[in-house]
Order: structure tokens, then sequence, then C-alpha cells
């Protein structure tokens, strides 16, 4: 298995506090988002780790050189680093010639929840938070038998689905799956939407593809978009997650 993270956008929202840096470098108790997750993809089996940059990559670069824990990085240059999140899904597909797990730099969390969806025994799986209910911008899973329908900040009608939830930023994918994935971006690169969040090209997937997911509402974590969310990280996540990761041996199984 191999991991994609995408690190390449702007994090125009927290400029005021990353100071021209990405925001995946943020550190929380001491330690970058980005360092936190190659250490658990790592504890886990996972070593090949694909790191799609664009803004301020040479920031990235210099950190990586530097982590004990980033051991095997492949590299890939998001040129549109100012357009949608697909585009680094769409600049990464040459390196999707295996299972992936695709990931969300932005996000602190305990290693259970990464633990949870790559021992899943879905092969193409997210991640719900169902505790979470839809108050702003929340990414949210809508489901319906056990099978993804969505996965947008735009929740279809309630009739149509029978669950729903946030989705933590974390997909992972098959390798039999994954040319239908490429086929649903690819389809809204050629329309010229490149604007558009991954999570948004992905329609025509989860209508291919039996998508699963793996539910986590109770396990902390938190998606770093705004200064409060850092200062939530500080005061209210990080406890948690130092609380179950020094209680929590990670089997490394994913080869």
């Amino acid at each position: 298995m191999k991991a994609i993270i995408f690190a390449a956008g702007v994090g125009r929202r927290l400029q005021g506090v990353t100071q021209g840096r990405p925001k995946c470098l943020v550190e929380i108790g001491g330690r970058t988002l980005l360092s936190r997750h190659v250490e658990y993809l790592g504890r886990l089996g996972v070593r090949q780790v694909v790191l799609v940059v664009g803004y301020a990559q040479e920031h990235i670069r210099q950190a990586m050189a530097a982590d004990p824990f980033a051991q095997d990085i492949r590299w890939v240059v998001n040129e549109q680093f100012t357009r949608g999140s697909m585009t680094s899904l769409w600049a990464a597909r040459s390196e999707m010639d295996d299972d992936v797990v695709l990931m969300d730099a932005d996000v602190l969390y305990a290693p259970t929840i990464l633990a949870r969806l790559l021992h899943s025994p879905m092969p193409t799986a997210l991640l719900m938070d169902d505790s979470v209910k839809q108050e702003s911008e929340e990414c949210m899973i809508a489901a319906k038998s056990g099978r993804v329908l969505t996965l947008s900040k735009n929740l279809p009608p309630a009739s149509v689905y029978d669950e729903a939830g946030e989705g933590v930023g974390f997909l992972k994918v098959q390798k039999q799956d994954i040319p239908a994935l490429l086929q649903s971006v690819q389809a809204q690169v050629e329309a010229g939407a490149l604007d558009l969040e991954y999570e948004d090209a992905l329609k025509d997937f989860f209508h291919e593809v039996a998508v699963g997911y793996e539910k986590i509402g109770g396990i902390p974590w938190i998606e770093i978009d705004f200064p409060e969310d850092i200062e939530r990280a500080f005061s209210e996540i990080l406890p948690a997650v130092n609380a179950m990761e020094n209680n929590t041996f990670i089997t490394p199984v994913i080869r």
C-alpha cells in the first residue's frame, strides 16, 4: 500500500498564523501535522509516502529532510495549487499503481483512526464521524445500506440516505478500483472544473464502486482550517490524542 498526502494548498484562512509556510507544518504539541502523518503511516507498515506539494514546497522538503520518520518520500508537484484540491489528486495519478490511501495533510488525529481504516475489511472505504451533524462547511458523507452515496459539503435530501456523518479526509482505495476513481476525476478535468475539491469530483466513482465506511465517532480528530481550530487542537484534541496514543500499540500489518 502507498499513501498519497495532499499538501499543496495555500491555506489562505491560516496565513496570519502560518506566515508563508504550508499549514501541514503547523506545530501542535511540538510536532507538525505532517510529521505525525508519516510516523503513523510508518508504524502501520506503510513505507511508501507520496507528498503532493505546491505552495511554499521548499519548506515541506526541508522539514521532511530533517524528519526521522520520513524514510521513503516521493514527490509530486501540483503546479495548479491555487485551484481546487482535485488538481492535486490528478497530478498524482501516475503514483496510483497499487492500493492507496489518500490523505488530507491538515488533520490532527489519534493514530487508531488511521489503523481502523487500513485494517478495515472493506477494500475501498472512508472514515465517517457519525457524531457530527452539519453546521457549516463540514464535508459530509451520505450513505445508504452501508455504501457511500456522496461526499460533499452539500448533503442530498434526507429521504435519499439512511446515515450521515463528517468525512475525516482519508480514502482507502484498492488497486482494482483506481481506474474508476481516475475516470471520475478525468471527466471533471476535461470539463475544466479545476476549482472543485477532489471529493466533489468523485460522484461517478461513488456510483460505480461500492465504497464502504468505518465509523469513528468519539475518537479525537480535527481538520485545521481556521485559527480557532488550532486553539481547539491544543486545548481539547491533543490531550485526547496523547491519552489514546499512549495506550495504543499499532501493529504494522500493511505491506
